[in-house]
């Protein structure tokens, strides 16, 4: 009687494993995410939306764009500025600069700008939206923002 007991809980546990494992198998599909585990950088497999909810896409004047956007943290409002160098639609070079005051915004601010250009560096502008990068996942909501502002800026 004690063996069929014990059972039921492994049972159960083999069958998570199971779905686990093969969930661990399936590519992103469209809105999904994707980590590199070596950098800890998220990416976002879906076109960014502008503020009033229109995705701006299309060709683009090559040049340097420099935008700064706010976003919210847990210490207030913050900014971010970002300038990115265009040929062809694609960013050849990529700077953010965070304004923060408090220590850790600054941390955060930091590891963002120091890992940004691994994730969008050779990418398509309208193929761009970072969820997160080096452990900063709010910087990346004004770097979002900055962007949609320098593809309307660029827009030809």
């Amino acid at each position: 009687m004690n063996t069929q007991r014990a059972k039921y809980p492994f049972a159960i546990l083999t069958g998570l494993t199971l779905v686990g494992a093969l969930a661990g198998c399936s590519t992103a599909a469209d809105g999904d995410t994707t980590t590199d585990s070596g950098t800890g950088t998220t990416e976002s497999t879906t076109a960014p939306d502008t503020a009033d909810g229109a995705t701006t896409t299309g060709s683009y004047t090559d040049g340097e764009y420099t935008e700064s956007a706010e976003y919210q943290s847990p210490n207030g409002t913050e900014e971010v500025t970002v300038t990115v160098t265009l040929a062809d639609g694609v960013i050849t070079a990529v700077e953010s600069v965070g304004d923060g005051d408090n220590p850790n915004s600054k941390r955060y601010q930091t590891e963002f700008a120091d890992g940004i250009a691994d994730v969008v560096v050779g990418k398509n502008i309208d193929d761009i939206s970072v969820d997160k990068v080096a452990g900063s996942s709010l910087t990346s909501d004004g770097f979002n923002a900055a962007i949609e502002k320098i593809k309307a800026d660029a827009a030809s």
